[in-house]
């Protein structure tokens, strides 16, 4: 190491060779220096969470059931019960009315779904718009993320697996099969391929101007189904035909 003469004396190390020992000394003073003018915060993950993924058209109708409920609960709880509704499409932000091809299949799909579950909670809901009704607008928002993001376990998934082996190590081939299929029954319900694709579907209650209800929700969406929350950007295009023929 390029001391001499390495006597351990009290506790100390000391040497010989002042020179080598200060040298060492001014190194891990440097490395010391160096350490505290680079230090960042040391990233760090949030606590284990789910998150739906919505795959098919029930999934949209089981949202929207979801906040006709709570929509319902809202004009309870502000005495709003004989003032209409009225569900506004709209695309880009509240106040923006969705114009022709504009609108998407999800926007579409879930305004009707929205309705009907309003209705069946009884809710006066208005057909076309009035000063005197209640609006309820919602966007949605889609994010596509780039990063390689990790999925993992849920917290004590290893350790109950590996109880489970210790437990049923001499178990019969019958207990072990009751296990097996219990398991793969967790796993098939459970299980959602990942995505890097998240939906934010955003609903608000407006009367006279005013906010007096949000929802916002969070979903994974599949890659291949990004077509239904995107904005038909798309023109229709107009073709003339016309014939080589004379007649």
């Amino acid at each position: 190491m390029g001391f001499k003469n390495l006597i351990f004396q009290g506790g100390l190390y000391q040497t010989n060779s002042h020179g080598a020992y200060m040298r060492y000394l001014c190194i891990i003073a440097a490395c010391v220096v160096l350490a505290s003018c680079a230090r960042i915060p040391e990233p760090s993950g949030f606590p284990y969470s789910i998150q739906q993924k919505m795959q098919a058209a029930q999934h949209w109708n089981i949202l929207a059931r979801d906040l006709a409920n709570k929509i319902n609960n809202e004009l309870i709880r502000s005495d709003f019960l004989d003032t209409a509704i009225f569900v506004k499409a709209t695309c880009g932000d509240d106040a923006t009315p969705c114009e022709a091809l504009e609108t998407t299949e999800f926007n579409e799909g879930f305004r009707d779904l929205l309705i009907t579950e309003l209705v069946n909670f009884g809710i006066p809901t208005s057909a076309v718009a009035d000063r005197e009704a209640i609006t309820v607008n919602y966007k949605v928002q889609t994010l596509r993320h780039r990063a390689r993001r990790l999925r993992t376990l849920q917290p004590g998934t290893l350790t109950a697996l590996t109880a489970a082996i210790s437990v049923f190590r001499n178990a019969t081939p019958e207990a072990l099969a009751i296990v097996l299929a219990g398991a793969a029954d967790y796993g098939n319900s459970a299980y959602a391929a990942t995505s890097d694709l998240e939906a934010i579907i955003t609903t608000s209650m407006v009367f006279q101007k005013r906010y007096f209800f949000r929802s916002s929700d969070i979903y994974y969406i599949n890659d291949a189904d990004y077509h239904h929350y995107r904005k038909n950007d798309t023109p229709v295009t107009n073709i003339q035909l016309t014939s080589s023929q004379s007649l």
